[in-house]
């Protein structure tokens, strides 16, 4: 992103006033015995030569070096404005925006021309900050951080997706290929492929319903690129007898006839005959994947800039703190609805309610940090609907922010309904420095079991290791209420950080100390103590899990502390969290 008042610019300005570019920089190193103007004394330098003490601002600059140093700061100033049009925004410019900007002669013409061309895609001109922009440059890094295989992740197919229209509603993803069970459309039959993914986008604006996206790593470098044949995963393809498609094990078609033309190298199959037709709608989808789409849910975010709401939709929200890295922290946002406050539509006997979500993260001078987008939906069989009223559905979007204070706005729509509903609070991000005993959120969930191995730290709940679906209290700071059931368990999860390890045994030595305490009698109902030699090999870091039934819990509100005691640091830490039983 381009500014010319950055600080980049004025520390490029300084060297070109100062002059210490050059021979005139080398100049200083040589030595001079120049009298101390008040002393008289002459300055030398440890070698015992003299040395020059002239203030290096007042060194005069030739005309050659001036005109040197003009020229290369045009030359960085024009590197700034090529990297603006050949990498921020070479996805989202139209052709005849590139050549007019081209053509422009001076840099006061091309900063307007940039402002111009983020106004003209502001969502909301009215308003001080410009949505489109602040999401265009996150999903940027997104792409940097997710996508790069040997060139910068904003030049990869799939960044270059990514960037354009976000993220996928749903990812099949085969990051080691291997073997395929080829679809009926793709002829039938058992192969082997490179590395894919099918990107499935539920709706793109002008370009249409159940858009399928391909990429295959067809070089096994992780580089994956967006195709239109589908035969290119296969990497049994111009292996003869191998791979065979359905009607070709039969000997209703032979391999042979893939490579006689056409845009797609599927062989035969049960639905060849319709392959031809699809072609051309695979063509026209590829083309019009180029044009940058629009903001999906404007009316939600003019409710989050504006709101003015009437038939408010309750829904309750929680944040999370767990450290990701020394200055990134992800901050889980868990959304919570009852389905009594959402309207299902019958279909197909199943009534389905549907919810848009929008959300927004700034900081406290208005700067967009994050945005979010997405459709929450609940399905449940019509006759079990009045009986689930009192069930929530959850939404769960994780986002990683450095430590700091932000303001999280979220809008909701009740689609088959008329509500919509608000929620604005400021957060604090906590920072954890490498040297103080820390813990991320003490989270009480509903759910907490291990997830696979293909699947750590990706999915909704997921956090590490573990699938973790908090329980959200009230808006109005009750605590969240579990069901007496035995089918219902009380779970606790927390992280701990910066635990000291010793010297010469090269691990940590920690108590943590489990209560859970009855608020209306003060009296404990579990007690239990742990430490970090019961745990085997545990590092600096460590995560605890605690489950209990809460049939084992009289109903009353309930007070949970863990206790961190570090031996070798000093250091003690005692998070708390409340939850009822009922």
């Amino acid at each position: 992103m381009f500014r010319v008042g950055s600080r980049y610019f004025l520390s490029l300005v300084f060297i070109a006033a100062t002059g210490l570019t050059g021979r005139a920089a080398g100049q200083a190193d040589k030595p001079t015995a120049p009298a101390d103007s008040k002393s008289g004394a002459t300055v030398t330098g440890s070698s015992g030569q003299a040395t020059d003490e002239v203030d290096p601002l007042k060194r005069p600059v030739t005309e050659k070096q001036k005109k040197q140093q003009r020229k290369s700061l045009n030359v960085e100033l024009s590197k700034t404005y090529k990297k603006w049009l050949n990498e921020d925004v070479v996805w989202i410019i139209t052709d005849q925006e590139r050549a007019a900007f081209k053509q422009l002669s001076n840099d006061e013409e091309r900063d307007n021309f940039i402002e111009a061309f983020w106004q003209r895609r502001d969502p909301t001109p009215d308003t001080e900050e410009n949505e489109y922009k602040e999401e265009h440059y996150r999903r940027i890094a997104y792409a940097n951080e997710h996508f790069a295989a040997g060139i910068p992740g904003w030049k990869s197919d799939r960044g270059r997706i990514y960037i354009m229209y976000g993220p996928a509603d749903e990812i099949e993803a085969h990051p080691s290929g291997g073997t395929y069970e080829r679809p009926m459309e793709e002829g039938g039959g058992e192969t082997s492929t490179f590395p894919f993914e099918q990107w499935r986008y539920r709706y793109l604006e002008g370009i249409g319903q159940e858009v399928i996206i391909e990429f295959v790593d067809s070089c096994m470098c992780g580089e994956y690129r967006m195709t239109m044949d589908r035969s290119e995963k296969d990497a049994l393809l111009y292996t003869p007898n191998a791979g065979l498609t359905l009607y070709e094990q039969m000997g209703m078609a032979n391999k042979s006839s893939r490579f006689s033309g056409g845009m797609e190298r599927l062989g035969a199959g049960p639905m060849s005959s319709q392959l031809q037709t699809k072609q051309f709608d695979r063509l026209e989808q590829f083309a019009k994947l180029q044009a940058p789409p629009p903001v999906k849910f404007k009316d939600l975010e003019e409710i989050v800039n504006t709101k003015i709401i009437t038939n408010l939709m309750p829904f309750d929200v929680r944040s999370d703190f767990v450290k990701v890295t020394g200055d990134t922290v992800l901050v889980p946002i868990t959304i919570q609805m009852k389905y009594r406050d959402i309207t299902f539509a019958n279909k197909d006997g199943v009534q389905r309610g549907t919810v848009n979500i929008f959300g927004r993260v700034t900081t406290l001078t208005g700067k967009i940090v994050q945005t979010f987008e997405d459709t929450a939906q609940v399905d449940v069989p019509a006759e079990l609907l009045p009986r689930t009223a009192e069930n929530s559905s959850v939404y769960w979007k994780a986002l990683p922010l450095r430590p700091g204070r932000y303001k999280v706005e979220i809008a909701v729509k009740d689609v088959n309904g008329d509500r919509k509903g608000v929620w604005s609070r400021g957060i604090v991000v906590p920072e954890f420095s490498d040297d103080k005993l820390a813990t991320s959120s003490l989270i009480v969930a509903d759910q907490m079991e291990a997830v696979p191995t293909k699947d750590v730290s990706t999915g909704n709940f997921v956090i590490g290791l573990t699938k973790i679906r908090p329980r959200v209290g009230p808006a109005d700071g009750k605590p969240a209420v579990f069901k007496k059931s035995h089918d219902q368990k009380v779970n606790f999860w927390m992280q701990v950080y910066n635990l000291g390890v010793d010297e010469k045994t090269h691990k940590p030595s920690a108590t943590f100390e489990f209560d859970i305490v009855n608020i209306a009698t003060n009296k404990p109902v579990v007690q239990k103590t742990e430490s970090t030699d019961q745990m085997g090999n545990v590092g600096e870091q460590v995560t605890l899990q605690k489950s209990i039934a809460s049939a084992n819990l009289p109903p009353g509100v309930y007070k949970i502390n863990i206790k961190v005691n570090d031996n070798i640091s000093k250091q003690t830490v005692d998070p708390s969290a409340t939850f009822a039983v009922e």
